[in-house]
């Protein structure tokens, strides 16, 4: 199998969501019912690389020990230090005694500490940045050679079939080839919390919008609703997402308030102790030569007696008792000033709710003709009660649970366990509808187990509702009054 990708004379990226599905197919040198060949897929990681995001500014852990002593004071005192020491060495040799650079050693331990408790701290951040990158790698299905197999997804290359599903990380960008009722959640690429319904049939303008590119994918969004299949069009930095992730890397950090206001008192002390030694050193040889060395140790001791040598130390001490009270919370620093600037902040301005907070959606509330209820719980835990004034009313609570029922049947979501985690596998709207059916006392995996769903209607934008066919026999909980119960919610 031989590959055309990339397109001759034609970029990419610009071009996929105005071609077919056959046609895209045909340029990457895929195949629709076989996929890549397990040589052409070793070719192209060889030549292409890994489905991976780029990290231009990770650091050594050398570099981050060294970038310790980037403070104007410390370099000051290691300097002091150093001439301390000499002289300290030279007046030992004379003296025919051993030598030990008392004042040097000090300020060496109090350099050496600020050092090592900002290094401990940042590399565990490193470390734990690293770790939390492992484990965002998702697993995906892919075709090849016309089987179905998982792998890891930077092991994805241009061309591979691949296929979504409910819940799914997309792993790569990629060109629809197959959509039923496929919603995606492209928050993290377009800021929209809404998810977007996409479309495998459409072909549409070449200028079109990333955003209203319906017949396309892109890594690090999430299915949210329906199933489809894709092939891969780019990977790795070669994706709209890593696109953002080079344009990010190449701005340049500015400096924090704290590290402005730490270099501003740093700089005049520094200037305050050379003119001290300036003067000491220059009045005190116009007066007599002979007390040169001795007006050097003094000016020396005049110069570390400005600085506060234990100043960087505090400082460093007091931001990682705040890293540590924050990781508490679950908050990964990678950086001490960082945590200084958070606290610098005033003001934030936004107008995408859904991004910022967990986009979670908790039913508190319900309303029938004749019931009305608060409902108590947080998240997606099934725990919970209903407060009503009407709980002796048999109607009213036959009502309340035929609202129940049809919430947890006219619904495409999972309600899935994760650890002590409850988590929603799908639209968080739906998901919403799925814990307030147990709160009510409905066996929800009975349920969804003997529900015969024999026909649907997706949601779509024209109707603004989702509807659903049943075999009222498999639902016991309502009287068979019917052979079939139809269930609709929306607008």
């Amino acid at each position: 199998m031989t590959s055309s990708y990339p397109p001759s004379n034609i970029e990419p990226q610009a071009v996929w969501h105005a071609l077919s599905a056959d046609e895209v197919i045909h340029r990457l040198g895929s195949d629709r019912q076989q996929g890549l060949t397990l040589r052409e897929v070793q070719r192209r990681q060889a030549e292409y690389g890994r489905n991976e995001l780029l990290e231009s500014g990770q650091r050594p852990r050398w570099q981050i020990f060294i970038d310790q002593f980037r403070n104007v004071m410390l370099i000051m005192l290691l300097v002091v230090a150093a001439i301390s020491g000499t002289l300290e060495i030279l007046e030992s040799l004379e003296e025919n005694t051993l030598p030990f650079p008392k004042d040097a050693t000090a300020i060496l331990v109090v350099v050496i500490l600020n050092a090592i408790l900002g290094y401990v701290q940042e590399s565990r951040a490193e470390a734990a940045l690293a770790a939390l990158k492992n484990m965002a790698a998702p697993k995906v299905r892919v075709l090849r050679e016309g089987k179905v197999m998982e792998i890891d997804s930077p092991d994805l290359v241009v061309g591979d079939i691949f296929f979504l599903e409910t819940g799914v990380k997309v792993a790569a960008d990629g060109r629809l080839l197959e959509a039923v009722n496929l919603q995606i959640r492209e928050a993290a690429l377009t800021g929209e919390a809404e998810a977007t319904s996409k479309n495998a049939e459409k072909v549409l303008p070449i200028d079109t919008e990333v955003g209203d590119r319906l017949n396309l994918v892109f890594a690090g969004t999430e299915v949210s609703q329906g199933r489809g299949i894709a092939v891969v069009t780019a990977i790795g930095m070669d994706t709209e997402l890593g696109k953002i992730a080079a344009a990010l890397q190449g701005v340049e950090q500015e400096p924090t308030p704290l590290q402005k206001r730490m270099t501003e008192l740093g700089n005049r002390l520094v200037w305050l102790a050379l003119v001290l030694v300036g003067i000491v050193v220059v009045g005190g040889s116009l007066y007599d030569v002979s007390l040169l060395r001795e007006l050097i140790e003094v000016s020396l001791s005049m110069a570390v007696a400005v600085v506060p040598e234990g100043l960087p130390a505090v400082i460093t001490v007091t931001l990682a008792l705040g890293t540590q009270r924050m990781v508490k919370r679950h908050a990964l620093i990678r950086r001490l000033p960082a945590v200084e600037t958070l606290g610098s902040v005033t003001t934030i301005c936004s107008d995408k709710t859904g991004t910022l907070t967990q986009n979670k959606m908790v039913v508190q509330a319900i309303a029938t003709t004749s019931y009305r209820a608060k409902v108590s719980g947080n998240g997606y835990d099934p725990k919970g009660e209903f407060y009503d004034a009407n709980t002796n009313d048999a109607s009213a609570l036959y009502e309340r649970q035929l609202l129940l029922l049809a919430g947890a049947l006219c619904n495409d979501a999972l309600l899935k366990q994760h650890a002590a985690e409850w988590v929603i596998l799908g639209d968080p709207t739906e998901g919403s509808l799925l814990p307030l059916a147990i709160k009510g006392g409905i066996d929800l995996k009975a349920l969804q187990e003997k529900a015969e769903r024999v026909a649907e209607f997706p949601f779509d934008a024209d109707r603004k509702r989702m509807s659903t066919f049943y075999r009222s026999e498999s639902i016991p909980e309502i009287p068979p009054t019917e052979p079939y119960w139809m269930i609709t919610k929306g607008s």
